[in-house]
């Protein structure tokens, strides 16, 4: 797996299909990024948060110590900065990631000098230091027990290594969590408001570990991290109870939704959760092109070739799915 030098292909780039495709961008239904279409209602924004620096003492973090029961959390911008810098903590070594997954966790890896390789968590190989696990992944949804990442976090431990969680999806079922595990020494959890809250744009993450570690991710990040509109805005959302309530609610359904019209169609997903269904085909590449010139946008994967499809978000966008498939099929 090579370093690479150029950006890597993400979800989104609304603007840049609406160009190419020469689509108005209102016309558009994107399912290519795995975030709640129906997130967390913002609020309009009192004046002070946009003419004070952020301050610590806000209750931010307060909010989301009690909405990840984690003892001790850094508030950082999105967890792409943590996924940026937790690899120059260590010195170059062995770490497994589970393919396919995130793969801005394999070249931050890769870029601190440490050597990359696939493996699984059950049992984690005597080859390696680190482990990397995006939990649920993505795109493939795999989920295990907490039983089998905390004996996967013992054995790496044993090694002075770390087991990295990255929980951007897990949201819809916290009872999986490591976060309330994170004072163990070597446990690091990610977590992100970006996709069940649907507030990717405010870029709020936190990571749950040890003291020491947030100590040296702190010195890296510098002062205001995050904007005082993004931390208030998390802050009301972690601490809106009745909406995660419902929201928990309604987003395993309409992952199943999906899963079962993309099934009809002939597109059985091989992975998926609440918030995205993954489909492994030959002809990912044919199929992505032709939703997008009816303005549906997936993300297009390579190894393996395959599509992740997000949830539209009204019955409008169900339909244009169903009908744009029944198309294409």
């Amino acid at each position: 797996m090579p370093v690479e030098s150029i950006p890597l292909p993400h979800g989104g780039h609304l603007r840049a299909a609406a160009a190419r495709y020469a689509i108005p961008l209102a016309e558009w239904l994107d399912l290519s990024t795995g975030i709640n279409p129906n997130g967390w209602p913002a609020p309009a924004l009192p004046p002070t948060v946009w003419n004070r620096l952020p301050e610590d003492e806000d209750g931010l973090e307060a909010a989301a110590r009690d909405y990840y029961r984690a003892d001790s959390l850094l508030a950082v911008a999105g967890s792409q900065a943590a996924i940026q810098l937790l690899p120059k903590l260590r010195e170059p070594g062995r770490v497994a990631i589970i393919h396919p997954g995130y793969r801005e966790h394999y070249r931050a890896w890769q870029r601190a000098g440490h050597a990359v390789s696939a493996d699984e968590i059950e049992p984690v190989s005597e080859r390696v230091e680190h482990m990397l696990l995006i939990h649920p992944n993505n795109p493939g949804g795999e989920c295990f027990t907490r039983e089998q990442l905390l004996r996967c976090h013992a054995r790496l431990r044993q090694r002075d290594g770390w087991l990295v969680v990255d929980e951007a999806f897990i949201d819809c079922a916290p009872e999986h969590s490591l976060a309330p595990f994170s004072d163990r020494p070597g446990l690091i959890v990610l977590r992100s408001l970006g996709k069940f809250f649907g507030l990717a744009g405010a870029r709020v993450g936190f990571v749950c570990a040890q003291a020491a570690i947030l100590k040296a991710l702190k010195s890296e990040l510098g002062p205001w991290p995050i904007a005082a509109p993004s931390r208030h805005v998390a802050t009301l959302a972690l601490r809106d109870n009745d909406w995660q309530q419902a929201a928990r609610a309604a987003l395993p359904s309409a992952g199943e939704r999906l899963r079962e019209l993309l099934s009809r169609h002939g597109l059985a997903p091989n992975g998926g959760g609440c918030l995205f269904q993954w489909v492994e085909t030959e002809r990912a590449g044919e199929l992505h092109e032709q939703l997008a010139r009816r303005a549906i946008l997936t993300r297009l994967f390579d190894a393996p070739a395959s599509l992740r499809f997000g949830l539209p978000g009204d019955e409008s966008g169900w339909r244009r799915l169903d009908e744009a498939l029944g198309a294409v099929r």
